[in-house]
């Protein structure tokens, strides 16, 4: 007999599994394929489901106290509404009118800039070739950059009256999603087949719970690093700090990129107002994203998401490139899906030794690892 029959590892390929992988490279394809295509539509549904993995849980908490689901749902929203409707009255107009106040002194600001460059020049002639002789031509060249980029955003973005239907849109399915959200879990459990039908029920369950933890966290963070970044720079004198507090605020929805590239238009600001402004500015927003890092994120997220640095990135990149501006912001949750899928569906079913694979890997990186036979 051969001892083989039970161990499919050793087991040569054969016609039907180079069949059955050839059929999923080609799924794969068409997936991504009719993704592109659907990509706005993929987008709406993609956020909407997230708002409900993380709402859904507030309601199901009323629900047990005896509030009725669709009470609960209309509650939710109205705050919801509300408190939108307030931080809209009370922050817009003073951030609209720093915003403008700032847009209108970049010239100025790349003057002074230019000004405190012209001593680097002349005692580095070399630098001469990177950095424009006139402040004029400073702007203009940095103008046209960023006509680019404004360019690259007006066409993958959609317009302002466009965004208002879309969030209509999006509004309406939030509240048909969770008015009755038992038929589409079951509808996804019912098309599983039955011998997956766990590990679909495990994914469900798993990203319903990250989902909370990282939209729940996002808004903390994002919350907390937007005021200490605004307090902070208006204690170390650069302006306007609302609008540099409202941008960190945002640039949280990004990881890792995001609030390295929001801090830009500060820096640039405190570099217009000397050395020493420079850096004190530097310091607090270096500050802020330690104490956000080291911190705020362990103790609002704890290890529950566990993406490594690397993998934020790749997705931030790859779903930046695929879907625009609001694919940068989904970055964890496709990130989270990703490795719960692995998880669910591969790893566990393949008994895998963690303890094995954590030996070995350190064993790896320190150059102890040896080949066997």
């Amino acid at each position: 007999m051969n001892e083989n029959n039970g161990n499919d590892s050793t087991r040569p390929l054969s016609y039907s599994d180079l069949l059955r992988w050839s059929n999923l490279v080609v799924l794969v394809i068409l997936s991504l394929a009719l993704a592109l295509v659907l990509k706005g539509i993929l987008l709406l549904f993609a956020v909407t489901l997230i708002a409900g993995m993380f709402l859904n849980p507030v309601i199901a908490a009323m629900e047990r106290r005896g509030v009725k689901r669709g009470l609960a749902v209309a509650l939710l929203i109205l705050v919801g509404l509300g408190l939108m409707a307030l931080a809209a009255k009370l922050l817009l107009p003073p951030f609209l009118q720093q915003a403008q106040q700032f847009i209108q002194g970049i010239p100025d600001d790349w003057e002074k800039i230019h000004k405190q460059l012209s001593g680097l020049i002349q005692a580095y002639p070399v630098l001469q070739q990177v950095i424009p002789a006139k402040p004029s031509d400073l702007i203009n060249t940095a103008s046209a950059q960023v006509g680019g980029v404004a360019s690259f955003l007006v066409r993958s973005t959609i317009g302002f009256f466009d965004g208002i239907v879309i969030a209509a849109l999006c509004l309406l399915l939030l509240i048909f999603t969770l008015l009755d959200p038992e038929p589409m879990v079951a509808c996804y459990l019912e098309l599983t087949p039955s011998r997956l039908r766990e590990p679909a029920r495990r994914t469900l369950i798993r990203m319903l719970e990250q989902m909370g933890v990282w939209a729940r966290g996002t808004l903390i963070n994002g919350a907390i690093t937007g005021a200490s970044t605004g307090l902070l720079l208006a204690l170390v004198g650069v302006q306007p700090a609302l609008v540099f507090g409202v941008i960190a605020f945002f640039g949280e929805f990004v990881p890792i990129i995001g609030p390295v590239v929001v801090a830009i238009p500060a820096l640039f600001v405190a570099a217009s107002l000397g050395f020493g402004k420079f850096c004190l500015a530097l310091l607090a927003i270096l500050f802020v994203q330690q104490v956000e890092t080291n911190v705020l994120i362990p103790f609002v997220m704890g290890k529950q998401m566990n993406l490594h640095p690397v993998t934020i990135i790749f997705f931030t990149l790859a779903m930046g490139t695929l879907f625009g501006g609001i694919g940068a912001i989904l970055v964890v949750p496709a990130a989270a899906f990703v490795k719960i899928v692995i998880s669910e569906f591969y790893l566990k079913r393949r008994h895998r030794d963690q303890e094995f694979v954590k030996i070995e890997s350190r064993r790896i990186v320190i150059g102890e690892g040896k080949l066997e036979g």
